[in-house]
């Protein structure tokens, strides 16, 4: 009986290699982009809308209460823009509350997924500007680093950078002039930065970040950086303030 088990399962084991076996092979791997927009949604799905409708009100109860109001209509845009100044300036509106005093912040605009309409703010609103799972960070770089920073960010045409920076650069993204505070980069200190987690990690090519020391990530979903941000608008409500932003030349292309 055990010889004959053995036999069946041996037969088994070659049909099941021999099925594995495909004449098929790879000959080269494309991609594309597939454009999702209103096209879609020309000719509604019954069914879908039927199977969503008993969640529309719990998703509309979440997203939908107003925690603040923008004084203008604020996209993201580089070299710099009203609402990347805004999100990057909330940033160091977090030190106090981690008893930290970053001497300027960085945040990317590639992180921005969408914009704040004139008028009141939602917390769908604030998911939709910032849909990830950054926290924020604090860090420290030397003197050296910050202006490596400041050389990668020209390099990419602009970044978010908080008000107290200022960055001259050229189209072609080479490094004129760095102040901060409106002092100039002094080799022989250290500088204090709030950014978000995925920053500090190196990534979106602000490599200077890896370089950094004493770290603070705390990794709470109150650290989450849209929950930040709707701390902030829902601190300035209370006070009664719109929220307002604008360009005011932290970022300059200027010519050679």
């Amino acid at each position: 009986m055990k010889k004959r088990t053995l036999y069946l399962s041996l037969i088994g084991l070659t049909m099941l290699v021999g099925a594995c076996r495909t004449h098929y092979t790879m000959s080269g791997i494309s991609r594309t982009r597939v454009l999702v927009d209103k096209r879609y949604d020309a000719h509604e799905s019954q069914e879908a809308m039927d199977f969503l409708q008993s969640y529309r009100h719990v998703v509309d109860s979440m997203m939908s209460p107003v925690v603040g109001k923008v004084a203008r209509y604020m996209a993201s845009d580089k070299p710099e823009s009203a609402l990347s100044n805004l999100l990057t300036d909330i940033l160091m509106w977090s030190g106090s509350r981690y008893g930290e005093k970053p001497d300027f912040g960085v945040y990317n605009v590639g992180g921005i997924r969408a914009a704040f309409a004139e008028g009141d703010v939602t917390l769908g609103g604030i998911l939709d500007v910032a849909p990830f799972e950054n926290k924020v960070c604090f860090l420290t770089l030397s003197g050296s680093k910050t202006r490596e920073l400041f050389e990668q960010i020209a390099k990419r045409r602009g970044e978010g950078v908080s008000h107290g920076v200022q960055l001259e650069i050229t189209k072609d993204g080479k490094l004129l002039k760095a102040l901060v505070n409106g002092s100039p980069i002094d080799e022989n200190r250290s500088y204090r930065v709030v950014t978000l987690d995925y920053l500090a990690q190196g990534n979106d090519q602000l490599t200077a970040f890896k370089a950094c020391t004493d770290k603070n990530a705390p990794q709470g979903d109150k650290d989450n950086v849209r929950v930040l941000i709707r701390d902030y608008f829902k601190e300035k409500s209370a006070e009664g303030v719109v929220v307002d932003s604008k360009v005011e030349g932290r970022i300059k292309v200027v010519e050679k």
